[in-house]
């Protein structure tokens, strides 16, 4: 009996952005330079396989710097980390290496910036997440204020409403974000935003791809992991475009077939910190099922590149 026809719809950006790029390199390149171990502070990124990879390369990922020893290199994840985390290193003579995303380094330097104008911060953002924790401790504790929907921004204590300025996780949802802002623009006439926004190019751009292709779609998966913040919002953005089953997996194992019976169109995207032979993986899954045609639904072209620290492109 013949295959199914199938459309697969693959999203065009999808996967890896340039901070992640970066941020596996500055790894890979550390344990290059310094040997194994070396040590990670947090997951570089949100993504269990480029994690395990990483770890079978020599990296040894732990929560906090008290869990590394002095006398080995420490890396800080992409998504940063509070500015106490740099100083406890350097008192403890630590060789490190910050692969901070230069975007969420960009809202770090804008908090500074407001707050050091006079202005108090509100950070729009999900608690916990390690860049709203990373981007909250850039200033001392108290100092910014965290809201994570419009209806926090009705309660929020502010010491002056005609002194605010806000930031934002580069992560978010493009449209709920939009809808907070306007809510504290409302509230707080006065309140200063990014010079640029703060969402970054590739969230943006992949939610967008997903909007033009959700639409056309009768399933959409997005290739992610359960605790990265980009990938749990495109599934989000996937379902309010149009596309009612839009689904996280991790691998294509993951996938329920059963729940996909009947679909004659399926779209296929994946989030900032999930690599191409995992999306890969998920496309050989289907054409070993269905009599599939591939259609790119491209919104953008990104060539974004950023430099890895001078360190690590000095000879040991």
């Amino acid at each position: 009996m013949p295959n199914p026809p199938l459309t697969l719809y693959l999203a065009a950006p999808r996967g890896f952005c340039a901070g992640v790029d970066r941020a596996i390199k500055i790894v890979e390149m550390a344990i290059e330079k310094w040997g194994a171990p070396v040590y990670v502070r947090h997951e570089i990124v949100h993504n269990k396989f480029v994690v395990d990879s990483l770890r079978d390369k020599g990296a040894v990922f732990v929560e906090e710097l008290s869990d590394c020893p002095d006398d080995r290199p420490v890396i800080f994840s992409a998504h940063g980390v509070p500015k106490s985390v740099p100083a406890a290193a350097q008192a403890r003579e630590m060789v490190y290496v910050d692969a901070t995303c230069p975007l969420v380094s960009k809202v770090h330097i804008e908090a500074q910036r407001h707050a050091d104008a006079g202005l108090q911060m509100i950070m729009i953002g999900h608690a916990g997440h390690p860049e709203t924790v990373g981007t909250m401790g850039q200033l001392p504790d108290g100092d910014v204020l965290l809201v994570e929907t419009v209806e926090d921004v009705a309660t929020v204590a502010v010491r002056d409403p005609s002194s605010l300025a806000f930031v934002t996780q580069t992560t978010l949802s493009v449209d709920d974000t939009a809808d907070i802002v306007a809510a504290l623009q409302n509230r707080f006439p006065g309140i200063v935003g990014p010079h640029k926004e703060d969402i970054c190019y590739a969230t943006t751009n992949r939610q967008e791809a997903v909007k033009a292709m959700a639409p056309k779609c009768d399933a959409m998966l997005v290739v992610g992991a359960p605790n990265s913040s980009n990938s749990k919002r495109l599934v989000e953005v996937g379902a309010r475009a149009g596309c009612q089953y839009s689904q996280l997996v991790q691998r294509a194992s993951d996938i329920d077939w059963r729940s996909l019976d009947g679909i004659t169109s399926v779209g296929i995207t994946a989030g900032a910190s999930a690599p191409e032979v995992l999306i890969n993986e998920v496309i050989d899954a289907f054409g070993a099922r269905y009599d599939m045609r591939v259609e790119v639904v491209e919104t953008a072209v990104e060539n974004v590149e950023f430099k890895v620290p001078r360190v690590l492109r000095e000879p040991a």
